[in-house]
């Protein structure tokens, strides 16, 4: 225990009042970062391009990157193309017309963690992807709107999966949100499914990301050799959106938001 909060019988941090403010400064320079970069996705730009320019902006924003040397990672930025569902290493491959890629970036401000991610498209979106992208968007969304003290984790992840699967497509297992605030990871992990009333109960000062990956085949997974590239099994496309929260007296904040009104690649 120190000086940020209590901690709850779950192991789950429960931070102050006055802790919001460094979580909104800290979630609006990541937000603000994810904005800045749609200009720069288009057919023929590298990731490694987009990660230099995030690791810019990081620099030039007074942050530091949450993400370069945590476990020997070396990038300021995870970027997930088409099939690939998560920790996507930036690199020289070219993006081509039409693909779709998760850029998901950390940033440490006054010792706060702002983490967030979002999908964007390079060039024209196809009609499967479009739809792809909207229910992820969109379960995103149903998840926080359930955020109170009073609820429970079990119902984040049951809003996530059950509009999901609605849509006959399915969500990852293998990969989930996590508490945050004045450290990266810590409890509790944030299923994307489940069932009502499950799970630890929600109370006013917890820190947490909800980040549903989807996809539009099957949710198994597999990491590749770097240790770090997780794939859909049989090849099928994934989005993910992730937004850091606090649950409030009453509800939830959003510490992530965009400034610009850019969280979804067709907004704006």
């Amino acid at each position: 225990m120190d000086d940020k909060g209590q901690i709850t019988r779950d192991g789950i941090r429960i931070y102050q009042e006055a802790d919001f403010a460094g979580m909104h400064k800290a979630g609006k320079v990541a937000a603000q970062i994810l904005d800045e970069l749609a200009e720069h996705v288009f057919p023929g730009q590298t990731t490694a391009e987009i990660d230099r320019l995030i690791e810019e902006k990081v620099n030039a924003a007074g942050a530091t990157s949450a993400t370069i040397g945590y476990k020997g990672y070396q990038h300021a930025s995870c970027i997930s193309i088409n099939h690939v569902v998560c920790h996507g290493i930036p690199g020289d491959k070219k993006l081509k017309d039409g693909d779709i890629l998760n850029i998901d970036v950390t940033v440490i401000v006054d010792g706060w963690y702002g983490d967030t991610s979002r999908m964007y498209v390079a060039g024209k979106l196809s009609r499967k992807a479009e739809r792809l992208i909207d229910v992820t968007h969109e379960a995103l969304m149903r998840g926080i709107e359930v955020v109170k003290p009073g609820n429970t984790f079990g119902d984040i992840g049951y809003a996530i999966q059950t509009f999901v699967e609605a849509n006959r497509m399915s969500v990852v297992r293998d990969f989930c949100g996590h508490g945050l605030g004045t450290v990266f990871h810590a409890p509790p992990n944030v299923l994307h499914y489940g069932r009502p009333g499950t799970g630890p109960v929600l109370e006013e000062g917890m820190f947490f990301t909800i980040e549903p990956m989807v996809n539009l085949g099957r949710p198994e997974t597999k990491v590749l050799s770097d240790d770090w590239t997780a794939v859909t099994r049989d090849k099928s496309l994934s989005a993910q959106f992730e937004h850091s929260v606090g649950v409030t007296a009453d509800g939830v904040d959003i510490f992530t938001l965009s400034p610009a009104g850019k969280f979804h690649p067709t907004y704006g």
